[in-house]
């Protein structure tokens, strides 16, 4: 019980610092009245437009993926997403300063998402959006300074120090800014709204493998709890549908067990969420509140409570 209280106080401070962060970086800007969405097209004051050659057929998006364009600049990404060698492209550009440029319409297929799989489905550029934010992404201490891949230096008051959640060793990370964070809560709630988007994800929820962004700096839990509607701390609930269900210490079959089986309608909370596995905790089912059973589950044999 003692460590269930340390566990459930340390959650409770990190909600707060996030939530006291957040709540200052939109404070004093107007959410929902300064975009809108016009024949697939988004209109506002800091809106631009320049169509990219990079693009396919007609979709029907289902996700919102976030992205960092681990680029020099805004204007630098958007040269390169609609450069025909790139091969690359996204539907927005949202710049350092919050200005947003649009390459193509929403309802039409950029090359964004790569080799990818999501809930069931392979090949996430057929069934997203995708918004790339400005930023130079990873960053490699070089004596005093901090340099990005491309050699531009960044003092460490524009870093962010942290762990990926796919990765064991904490790096440098470039930081976003408020008025970028602020941007993309504000695309997010309109985009999952006007084309009643299931998900928000990041580029590195959907290419484990082979992606880490948009990266530990960007507040991509809080922005999926403000858009979709739940409070932070309220992790969604998911119940065993399987007459028994193995719940491992790792994503994979090849992990060791962490407990006994769980029984068919056993109710877990979800920590996190990947494409074929994710990480629960188990919920008491005489107090129905979380107990310290964390692991991993198939996600064949859990389906949503709210289903």
């Amino acid at each position: 019980m003692a460590r269930q209280k340390k566990v459930q106080s340390r959650r409770s401070k990190r909600v707060n610092k996030k939530t006291n962060r957040m709540s200052r970086i939109l404070g004093g800007r107007a959410e929902g009245t300064s975009l809108e969405i016009h024949d697939n097209l988004l209109q506002g004051k800091n809106v631009s437009h320049v169509d990219t050659p990079n693009k396919g057929g007609r979709i029907k998006p289902t996700y919102l993926v976030f992205h960092y364009t681990a680029g020099r600049s805004a204007e630098a990404s958007v040269n390169w997403l609609t450069n025909p060698d790139a091969n690359a492209s996204a539907h927005l550009v949202v710049g350092r300063d919050g200005k947003v440029t649009q390459l193509a319409p929403f309802t039409t297929k950029t090359w964004h998402a790569g080799r990818s799989h999501w809930d069931g489905l392979v090949g996430l550029n057929q069934h997203s959006i995708g918004i790339e934010m400005d930023n130079a992404g990873p960053l490699k201490l070089v004596g005093t300074r901090l340099h990005a891949w491309f050699g531009k230096p960044y003092p460490k008051s524009q870093a962010f120090h942290g762990k990926h959640k796919l990765d064991d060793a904490f790096r440098w990370w470039h930081a976003y800014t408020e008025i970028q964070i602020a941007t993309a809560v504000e695309l997010a709630k309109l985009l999952v709204k006007s084309y009643q988007l299931k998900e928000i994800v990041g580029h590195d929820d959907i290419a484990p493998d082979r992606k880490r962004d948009p990266g530990p700096a960007f507040p991509l839990i809080h922005i999926q709890a403000m858009v979709m509607g739940r409070p932070e701390e309220q992790s969604e609930r998911y119940r065993v549908t399987a007459t028994r269900l193995n719940i491992r210490t790792g994503p994979g079959a090849e992990f060791e067990r962490v407990s006994e089986s769980l029984k068919k309608g056993t109710e877990v909370s979800l920590l996190e969420k990947r494409d074929r596995w994710s990480k629960v905790e188990v919920i008491d089912k005489k107090t129905n509140k979380e107990t310290d059973v964390e692991g991993w589950v198939y996600n064949r044999y859990i389906e949503s409570t709210s289903a």
